[in-house]
């Protein structure tokens, strides 16, 4: 049973399983949600903080069940193609992740549990033939990071119409750790990586310009920096050296560090207790990311 634990544990890629609560926080925090221990402030996080944790599991272990064959060959110490645990028992569980969070999701309001489905929906493309498409396959990721955002924005209706718009930045961000991780097994090409270069720029300057334009870039900027700090030191060896592991590493920190972004956002909203209480999630992910898998 503890073989069977641990291996679906791996499938659900726990570590990455901490970033995409914290897009929850940060959604909540653009649209002005106040944080707190009152049953309107500590519910809303409840809900779609288990919500969006059991879709991120529940995408990347059908994202595992899809890749079986292709595993056998290329990554046969993974828990599927391992025998470590069966395909049926991964299916089941995949199921039943996607269907809690899409309830936990639609029992905080029906624009929530709406958004949930179509973050469910993208994650299944994704894993079934997105990421075999050469150019949606960057953008079908993307849209399912910046639909998590959307997750945490949902708390309030009129803040989604409010701030849909910053969707795009994560979308961006995550379309750019996709390429990158395309060369993750058999190396890459230099191109894509100063594409994705390119990209990360973008981001990093795209959420600047949103914190001038709040007047609250100053909050902001320790996060961004270290973030940028943190991408481009790997990113830069990997284009100096573009083999499969230096690309590996890029795509892990690129995950992981995505809490840091999270935590710009949360600054902004002024709620500092909140952007530290997001950003310590960074070392546990880490942590968690030494013991299992994050791509």
């Amino acid at each position: 049973m503890r073989i069977k634990i641990r291996a679906f544990l791996e499938l659900m890629r726990p570590a990455n399983v901490i970033t995409a609560l914290t897009d929850v926080l940060a959604g909540m925090a653009i649209v002005g949600f106040s944080f707190g221990t009152l049953d309107y402030q500590f519910w809303p996080v409840v809900f779609l903080g288990i919500s969006t944790m059991c879709l991120y599991a529940g995408g990347v272990v059908f994202n595992d069940i899809f890749d079986h064959e292709l595993d056998i060959i290329e990554r046969p110490e993974r828990a599927l193609p391992s025998g470590r645990i069966q395909r049926a028992e991964a299916v089941f569980g995949g199921i039943v992740l996607l269907a809690f969070g899409i309830f936990l999701a639609f029992w905080q309001s029906r624009l929530s549990g709406i958004v949930a489905v179509i973050i469910t929906i993208l994650a299944l493309f994704y894993d079934y033939k997105g990421k075999h498409m050469r150019i949606f396959g960057p953008i079908n990721m993307g849209l399912c990071r910046a639909y998590n955002l959307m997750l945490g924005m949902s708390v309030y209706e009129l803040g989604v119409l409010e701030h849909f718009y910053l969707i795009l930045i994560p979308l961006i961000y995550i379309a750019a750790i996709t390429l990158v991780s395309r060369g993750e097994v058999h190396g890459s090409q230099s191109a894509p990586l100063w594409f994705a270069t390119f990209l990360f720029i973008i981001v990093h300057a795209s959420q600047l310009a949103v914190g001038v334009q709040a007047g609250k870039w100053l909050y902001m900027l320790p996060f961004v920096l270290v973030h940028a700090y943190l991408i481009f030191a790997k990113l830069s060896k990997a284009i100096k050296n573009p083999i499969g592991p230096n690309i590996g590493q890029t795509v892990k920190t690129g995950v992981l560090t995505l809490i840091l972004m999270n935590a710009a956002w949360v600054s902004v909203s002024e709620q500092y207790y909140m952007a530290f209480v997001t950003l310590a999630l960074l070392p546990l992910s880490m942590w968690v990311g030494k013991k299992f898998a994050v791509s």
